[in-house]
């Protein structure tokens, strides 16, 4: 892997690295990074089966890994769940909250379950992590990382429930890393953009579009999951010891060009397949 080539094999050795979601897509990414450096690694998600097959590809990694069913929305099954980690891998040192859901749907058509469950999952499920970790990163002087989106800082069409639960982790972010600095916590945020073999992307784009994706990213292409586990693996890391309360776009600058192709493409695949535009009842 690119980041040990660039960081020590043993940056995170003895350290316990936590991630919400862990089982795949980006988050599994992030996991496989840190793992590569070191670091005995916990993952969470609704699924023992996916968790089963990401732990089996951690190991080949050569790390420790606690893979424990959870739902982020669930105080007490995570509670549980970080219960475990700590008992099998030692205190957390760092926390990644990735776990979150996401689909197209128009604002009246979004029902309010719909909006609930993003909330649910995005929002309330980052603070029951953060919340939860908190004895344990206060001991070892850890930090958090959350996995936000560009929907917290700029208005995208079809994304009325990512919005504000986005933006609401931005926040919850920042008010950490004011009240916990001083417990030698620090706490920031990774905004991906278009990051390919994703179930994100999936989710909001159609394949065909995916190279007119890529004519609005400046750098012409789009991320990887292993980019933002290299941004994740630097944030905390004691090269970032001094950074907290930071929001890092890892984006290839797509930001800059606005929201203007997201919307329109957003358009695009909900009329392919109107079925796509339905929130949860």
């Amino acid at each position: 892997m690119l980041v040990t080539r660039y960081l020590a094999n043993d940056l995170f050795a003895g350290k316990t690295v936590f991630v919400t979601g862990g089982s795949s897509g980006i988050n599994l990414g992030v996991t496989k990074n840190f793992a590569a450096l070191g670091a005995k690694v916990a993952i969470c998600g609704r699924t023992q089966e996916k968790l089963d097959i990401a732990a089996a590809e951690l190991r080949a990694l050569g790390a420790t890994v606690c893979p424990v069913v959870a739902d982020v929305r669930d105080f007490a099954a995570l509670e549980a769940a970080f219960a475990r980690s700590r008992a099998e891998l030692g205190p957390m040192d760092v926390l990644v909250c990735g776990a979150a859901g996401n689909f197209l749907v128009p604002a009246e058509k979004l029902s309010p379950n719909g909006f609930k469950t993003i909330i649910d999952i995005d929002l309330i499920g980052s603070f029951n992590a953060s919340r939860l970790a908190f004895e344990q990163l206060k001991r070892t002087r850890g930090s958090i990382l959350f996995i936000t989106a560009p929907m917290a800082h700029m208005a995208h069409a079809y994304q009325a429930h990512v919005g504000p639960a986005k933006a609401g982790v931005e926040m919850l972010m920042k008010n950490l890393a004011l009240e916990w600095g001083p417990h030698g916590i620090r706490s920031n945020s990774i905004i991906p953009g278009f990051v390919e073999d994703t179930e994100g992307l999936r989710r909001i784009s159609a394949e065909e579009s995916s190279s007119r994706f890529v004519q609005n990213v400046p750098l012409r292409r789009m991320g990887t999951v292993d980019e933002i586990g290299q941004a994740a693996a630097f944030l905390a890391s004691p090269l970032a010891d001094y950074i907290t309360g930071t929001s890092l776009w890892v984006d290839g600058g797509q930001a800059l060009a606005g929201s203007a192709f997201f919307n329109d493409n957003g358009a695009t695949f909900l009329a392919q397949a109107p079925d796509r535009g339905r929130s949860p009842p």
